[in-house]
């Protein structure tokens, strides 16, 4: 990434002073500067430092990269390409028949059909990004920029996709109990790590003309609602809202009935757009934004 030029200044920048200072450490730790100081940065008293650091950072990044709006999309880890869903399908029923007897491996069998018949989105998703990506690319990568939360399975999808066509995305990873490396398709100067989920959520929809939203789990669902109760409320500037696949939405939320209980109003599930493919789904991105460009 080219960074931009410094602006003239007659003080020292902090790396100047940081590197003249590198001796202070050897006096005692109160001596170090405050923002080269790490254990001081990481006390509980500095978390509204570290919020806002967390926020600053991409943030900046992508204004010098000049992206202006973006297309998001939210779906599960544990969903990866037919290919290798094949496989772990094959592997649990290899142990199904070393274990006939044990409900654990024929729970694993069913769970394992489950995400084979769920990888179909995988594919969606990979098409739909890289056709929004090629849409991107002439806008010089600066609109309908992809961006996904950098993990595996749908996550991947989306990133892949827009590597396929040869542009640019964005990837929002986040530190969890167990690892979680960003998948290898984004681009990697528009790869980010978040400690605060709060923070990373608010990322994911700063710059967002569009969402899409394909089979997840509790961050999926995390995401999307709290999406759609900011365009409820009218936090956010109406966009459009996809949810892929009919019969997996339609078990996972019964919206009609929330509907029907008041505890939603009707006119709220016209917040979103419920489809299966990625052809649907581009129909009603493209036709929303021939009608309000960005």
């Amino acid at each position: 990434m080219t960074k931009p030029k410094k602006p003239h200044s007659i003080f020292p920048s902090a790396a100047d002073d940081e590197l003249l200072a590198q001796h202070s450490h050897k006096i005692c730790q109160s001596y170090a500067l405050a923002y080269a100081d790490k254990s001081f940065l990481l006390r509980d008293e500095l978390r509204a430092v570290r919020l806002q650091l967390e926020w600053l950072k991409p943030d900046i990044i992508q204004q010098e990269l000049g992206i202006e709006s973006t297309v998001v999309f939210f779906g599960s880890a544990r969903i990866p390409e037919p290919e290798l869903a094949e496989q772990r399908l094959e592997k649990a029923k290899q142990q199904q028949e070393t274990q006939p007897n044990c409900q654990e491996t024929a729970q694993k069998v069913k769970t394992a059909q489950s995400i084979l018949a769920n990888s179909l989105f995988y594919n969606e998703a990979r098409k739909l990004s890289k056709r929004i990506t090629k849409l991107s690319m002439e806008h010089e990568n600066k609109q309908y920029v992809i961006v996904s939360g950098g993990g595996p399975g749908i996550m991947e999808a989306a990133n892949r996709g827009a590597f396929d066509a040869g542009g640019k995305s964005i990837g929002l990873n986040i530190v969890l109990p167990f690892e979680q490396n960003p998948n290898p398709y984004i681009s990697p100067e528009l790869t980010f790590q978040f400690h605060y989920f709060a923070i990373r959520k608010m990322h994911f929809l700063k710059r967002a003309c569009a969402l899409v939203a394909f089979p997840g789990g509790f961050g999926t669902l995390d995401e999307l609602l709290d999406a759609l109760t900011l365009m409820q409320t009218k936090k956010i500037a109406p966009m459009p809202i996809i949810l892929m696949g009919k019969s997996y939405w339609n078990q996972v939320i019964n919206f009609n009935f929330l509907a029907e209980q008041g505890t939603i109003q009707y006119k709220d599930l016209e917040l979103f757009f419920i489809v299966d493919t990625e052809q649907e789904a581009w129909e009603i991105l493209n036709d929303y934004w021939q009608s309000d460009p960005q």
